[in-house]
């Protein structure tokens, strides 16, 4: 059991008998006195990828599904079918392209650093490490005298990804991006 106050982005909860993941959590102290701290969060089923939008007081009591975690590695993709190895015990898996429609954009052949939720024997789902370096391989040329602050353009990553990035980016450049909204943080 887990009080609403103690969840993290980490938590996977039974809902219905179901694991969901924790996708976003929003909280929101009420200005009057008495008030308890309201947080709404939005999961995801992890066998059917639908989300469910759920508003819990500080003090509200949830289950949490047991689970264990593994770093695993992508190894690489044949057909729809994608392997990756537990690095701890170098055994291999395969997923398919629906069980990592999540997690797609981002990977690359030989990427470490993912983590594996493991319930039963059975992989709940994949996790992408907060910020990874991707190179970029096509937007339109630098601008000389482009300032951060200046206006963005779209950039395509090796992955197929197009992220917004500043103007003075140029193509070849390997960039930090943000794999919780796809966003563009800096130069890598």
């Amino acid at each position: 059991m887990i009080k609403a106050c103690d969840l993290k982005k980490t938590s996977v909860i039974d809902i219905d008998g179901a694991p969901h993941c924790i996708e976003n959590i929003t909280q929101q102290s009420p200005t009057a006195r008495g008030g308890g701290t309201i947080y709404k969060v939005r999961f995801r089923n992890v066998s059917t990828k639908n989300k469910v939008d759920k508003t819990f007081r500080s003090d509200d009591v949830l289950q949490e599904t047991s689970f264990e975690t593994k770093e695993v590695s992508f190894d690489y993709k044949n057909g729809d079918r994608y392997s990756f190895m537990d690095l701890e015990s170098y055994e291999a898996f395969e997923l398919t392209e629906d069980d990592v429609q999540d997690i797609l954009p981002f990977l690359l052949e030989g990427m470490e650093g993912i983590t594996a939720l493991i319930s039963d024997g059975r992989i709940l789902t994949l996790r992408m490490p907060d910020t990874i370096d991707m190179e970029i391989v096509e937007c339109p040329p630098a601008m000389k005298g482009a300032s951060a602050t200046s206006r963005y353009k779209p950039a395509t990553l090796t992955t197929g990804l197009i992220v917004q990035v500043p103007e003075y980016i140029a193509p070849g450049e390997t960039i930090k991006v943000d794999t919780r909204d796809s966003s563009y943080l800096s130069r890598a």
